[in-house]
């Protein structure tokens, strides 16, 4: 982009020494030192938006803590975050950042991870649960085992990312890049054939050689390089705080062709956890909370998802849990144990048929899990399970239907449950029992019908699909960071933020036009003025002025580039 620059200061200044050694004419000392102080200017004011632009980036690197707290035997001691390693017990402060991945080992706190997933709303983390680097604790004090140094850390992964999509150029680049290419071409071209032309319409050396000098300076490419690298840096660094990380930047500014978006249901669509949706007392004599009561006592000795699920909802509830003893596995058919002298059972319904129990129950969703709880073998009530639907999902759709792309759900769950699932979101249809290595040809029969093709998936068991779709979107929190397969990683299990990709990828790309329509539009116009077409009307540009029009219309696309918002 210098290349123009270099030529018209050089020409410009050898005439004038030519001038003053005896040359007939008249020097452009004045107009030079003009342009070159106009041009720094420019230059400052220029690279002021860069910097600007990439601001984010340097908010991202600045959320890494210079210093922790290592808790050495009975005493701490501040030290580098860098030196932190694997197994290290570190404390953290009230409104201090967390210093390194890891685990709470201590304490409870609120944890403020905006700036890392996006998600404004603080989160409660206990005894046990992870925290990212860069976090910012609230008002409890935490001691937190260390899960890998600082170099590993989720946080240090996400600024690789950044600046790996920041340096990385797509076909829009690389467009912009041969259109600076030729315009440097061209300038020169027209300098010299503007030289020429007015020397042959009689004017003189030092009017031929100001023409010249405008026409180069005035085409500077530097509008038209700056076109996409600015609005590049900007959404991709804003991209990271949003919770999506960019790292393909060619498939992320083709989300702007997406027509359908193929959606896992587990994890991404539903929270991938069972959850107690209903409770009820069918004996007649038990309210619904003693019900859930007796069953939460049995199922807090069991990891399965279903136990899960029930105990959770007993301890939002602030549920009493009374002793038990002699508890045993019924076999695929669920669990035993006394309480308080009585026998008591959770069990399937497979339990109630093999052993002839009747029993009267309201009609249960085919996307429900249903649990007997039994009271000395009579049936005492029921609990309906179900792994639910994201509040998100449902506006995440609307959106996407706002924008004309279809939406279809592919999941290894049987019919039942994904039709229940597909028609409370108004999906466009679903495809199920599908097996890992099937998704892969439904998303390529898909594609062969026209369609272009986005798969959001949790980068595990969905990798082969989301390898084959045009637009690869990984979900999940840091341990999912690393999806090789995906192109673009949602760090929250939001469906809604699949939306806002694609909103976002388009309102980039009309950025990118625009920058390159006003850049390339400009030259258009700007060259035929610094040649002189315009002579005989009177309008005639400087090089000065050629200076001051480049450097504006440098200064026009960085700030359309700090427009850019999610």
């Amino acid at each position: 982009m210098m290349t123009l620059v270099a030529v018209a200061i050089t020409v410009a200044y050898v005439y004038s020494v030519a001038i003053v050694l005896g040359l007939e004419g008249m020097d452009f000392f004045w107009e030079l030192a003009t342009l070159i102080l106009i041009m720094l200017l420019g230059h400052w004011i220029e690279m002021k938006s860069i910097m600007s632009a990439s601001k984010e980036l340097e908010l991202l690197v600045q959320l890494m803590p210079s210093e922790a707290h290592l808790v050495h035997g009975d005493h701490i001691m501040d030290v580098k975050t860098d030196s932190l390693k694997a197994g290290d017990i570190i404390l953290v402060k009230p409104g201090e950042k967390i210093a390194a991945d890891g685990i709470i080992n201590e304490g409870k706190s609120f944890l403020n991870e905006s700036m890392l997933t996006g998600e404004s709303k603080p989160t409660e983390k206990d005894k046990g649960d992870k925290v990212i680097a860069g976090s910012i604790n609230g008002e409890g004090s935490l001691k937190i085992q260390v899960s890998h140094g600082t170099k590993d850390s989720y946080l240090s992964q996400v600024i690789k990312l950044v600046q790996d999509a920041q340096d990385a150029k797509s076909k829009t680049q690389l467009l912009a890049d041969q259109a600076a290419k030729w315009l440097t071409i061209i300038a020169l071209l027209s300098g010299t054939a503007t030289f020429i032309v007015w020397l042959l319409l009689g004017k003189d050396l030092a009017f031929a050689m100001e023409r010249m000098v405008t026409v180069i300076v005035i085409c500077c490419p530097h509008a038209l390089g700056l076109a996409v690298p600015l609005v590049v840096a900007r959404s991709t660094a804003i991209s990271a705080q949003s919770g999506l990380l960019i790292k393909d930047r060619t498939a992320f500014e083709n989300s702007r062709k997406i027509s359908m978006v193929v959606f896992d249901k587990t994890g991404t669509l539903t929270k991938g956890e069972f959850n107690v949706v209903r409770y009820e007392s069918l004996d007649g004599k038990s309210n619904k909370e003693q019900v859930l009561q007796l069953a939460a006592v049995l199922e807090q000795n069991s990891e399965h998802p279903i136990a899960t699920g029930i105990v959770r909802k007993a301890k939002g509830l602030n549920l009493p849990s009374p002793k038990m003893s002699d508890f045993k596995a019924i076999t695929g058919k669920g669990i035993e144990a006394t309480v308080d002298g009585n026998s008591i059972r959770v069990v399937s319904p497979g339990y109630l048929k093999e052993n002839n129990i009747a029993v009267e129950q309201a009609p249960s969703s085919n996307a429900e899990t249903v649990v007997f709880v039994l009271f000395n073998n009579t049936v005492m009530g029921i609990i309906a399970l179900a792994d639910e639907i994201r509040p998100e999902s449902a506006e995440a759709i609307t959106v996407l239907h706002s924008q004309n792309i279809k939406s279809l759900l592919l999941t290894g769950d049987n019919k039942e449950v994904a039709k229940v699932v597909s028609e409370s979101l108004g999906m466009d249809g679903f495809i199920a029992e599908v097996l890992p290595h099937q998704k892969l040809e439904k998303i390529k029969e898909l594609q062969q019908q026209g369609n272009f093709v986005a798969m959001t998936g949790d980068g595990v068991n969905d990798a082969p699909a989301l390898a084959q779709a045009d637009v690869g979107i990984a979900v999940g929190s840091g341990s999912d960071i690393a999806a090789e397969t995906a192109d673009i990683v949602l760090v929250n299990s939001n469906p809604k933020d699949v939306a806002n990709l694609i909103l976002f990828g388009k309102a980039t790309y009309r950025k990118m036009i625009q920058n390159l329509v006003w850049a390339t539009g400009y030259n258009v116009i700007a060259l035929p003025l610094a040649a002189g077409v315009l002579y005989n009307a009177g309008i005639m540009l400087s090089p000065a002025m050629g200076a001051v029009l480049m450097s504006v219309s440098t200064i026009v696309v960085a700030l359309n580039a700090r427009m850019l918002k999610v």
